[in-house]
């Protein structure tokens, strides 16, 4: 329903007059739309697509495997050979592969050692790595990584989403506050026609002079000069904020003309920007969404370097299996009946192996020097902000009593005015200063919203929209 609702309120909407009614377009209403459609958010999706994809093609290494050799030679009416070799295979965690076999050979030239039962000869054994490859291996390594490139894809996301609805939130801002400008001219062009009315009958009946009459016809179109200008600013703004408005299945909205902004938003902003909380209480730095993600990135750097540290023992492979012609007997696969098999190699200097360590060590380094200036500069970012969102709170107040008296003193002026002991020219003066007061205000607003909006941003909150 509050989809419908929200839809309803982009279309044009004329009363029988030809009147536009307008529809409220409030800031939470807005982000949840940014977050659930706009196109940037569900590219941040497939991160977490991606990373699952990698890591099932990292467990794929670990799929039992079937393979069947078939070799024949025929020449000259002689049969040489017919040899098949079909096994079963079943990698284990620590580089230990299970394996089965069957084998039969047959004809006129075989190798004397290709010489088994008629029936076949099956076996059964095991074989494994007693040095590089058995506490970790690339198998082992290539799972961990992609499982923490896993969980640093969510953070990413998290971040790429966060950082759309901070650009979304700016523009919004931008709109109000263009806005509220165009309705500040719009008041008191208002104010300028009803005094110039005024003066125009006292002109006429000689109460004024003519000079007061030409002054407020420039006042008026001064103002009129003004709303004009924040008018065109106000369209250009609305459609920069349509790149922010989709629905589903792709589809662009255009903000219509009678759609306006919230101007009462501060409560709905603190809620939906989930900054209240953060601004009173301290947060955990290393909870941070970008140190998390480097976190990851540390982690992963780590396994790496393990890896290459094991590359530098020497490569000792054992094999050993079972053989019987008989598999059905249980008891056929016994140790007098047994093929195994030791291969050994060791680079003698290995300077590749000793390189490879090194780059990665020098990743770490980098990495870490990376971590502990951001962690430092996320810090600072943020105890900055939260100092600069008090002083706002304080130049908001003194605003308001600002605006309060200069608005006083434009009521005590008109009044003396009317009275005949005060000017245009005083008056409009007067008046001016409240518009500059009132301009002064809505500026400092969006300046107030928008650092909330970055405090949001450096925190990289993610909202439940």
């Amino acid at each position: 329903m509050k989809n419908i609702l929200l839809i309803i309120s982009f279309c044009f909407i004329s009363t029988l007059n030809a009147q536009e009614e307008t529809s409220v377009l409030r800031f939470d209403e807005f982000l949840g739309y940014v977050k659930a459609y706009h196109p940037v958010v569900k590219q941040a999706t497939l991160l977490i697509d991606e990373s699952q994809a990698k890591l099932m093609k990292a467990r794929g290494v670990f799929d039992p495997k079937l393979e069947v050799d078939f070799d024949r030679k025929k020449f000259k009416g002689s049969e040489y050979y017919d040899k098949l070799n079909a096994s079963f295979k079943i990698p284990t965690w620590y580089g230990i592969e299970l394996k089965a076999n069957f084998e039969e050979n047959e004809g006129l030239f075989l190798n004397p050692e290709g010489l088994i039962p008629q029936d076949g000869l099956y076996s059964a054994g095991v074989s494994f790595s007693v040095a590089q490859g058995l506490l970790i291996n690339e198998r082992m390594a290539s799972v961990k990584q992609a499982k923490l490139f896993r969980e640093q894809a969510k953070v990413e996301r998290d971040i790429l989403v966060n950082n759309i609805l901070f650009e979304a939130s700016l523009v919004y801002f931008k709109w109000l506050k263009v806005y509220n400008e165009a309705q500040v001219y719009n008041n008191f062009l208002t104010n300028a026609q009803l005094r110039f009315e005024g003066i125009k009958k006292s002109v006429e009946a000689g109460e004024k002079a003519a000079i007061d009459s030409i002054e407020a016809r420039i006042t008026i179109n001064n103002r009129k000069l003004n709303l004009e200008k924040s008018k065109v600013k106000l369209m250009k703004t609305s459609l920069e904020l349509s790149n922010y408005l989709w629905l589903e299945n792709n589809i662009p909205v255009e903000l219509q003309q009678n759609v306006i902004p919230d101007v009462n938003s501060e409560a709905i902003i603190n809620e939906s920007l989930q900054v209240s909380g953060l601004i009173d209480n301290d947060f955990i730095l290393e909870e941070h969404p970008k140190l998390r993600a480097l976190d990851f990135k540390y982690k992963s750097l780590s396994i790496d370097k393990r890896l290459k540290a094991n590359m530098l023992l020497p490569r000792i492979d054992l094999q050993y299996n079972f053989l019987t012609q008989t598999p059905e007997i249980p008891n056929s696969f016994n140790s007098l009946n047994y093929k195994a098999g030791v291969s050994f190699s060791f680079p003698l200097f290995l300077r590749k192996e000793r390189g490879d360590l090194k780059l990665t060590k020098l990743k770490i380094q980098d990495l870490q020097y990376e971590i502990n200036s951001s962690r430092i500069s996320i810090q600072n970012k943020i105890t900055a902000i939260k100092q600069e969102l008090e002083s706002y709170v304080t130049q908001n107040d003194l605003t308001k009593i600002i605006v309060e008296d200069y608005e006083a003193l434009v009521f005590a002026e008109e009044r003396k005015f009317t009275l005949g002991e005060s000017s245009l020219f005083l008056v409009n003066t007067r008046e001016s200063k409240l518009i500059d007061a009132k301009l002064k205000a809505i500026e400092l607003q969006n300046m107030f919203f928008s650092t909330k909006a970055l405090l949001f941003n450096n925190l990289v909150v993610n909202p439940s929209l």
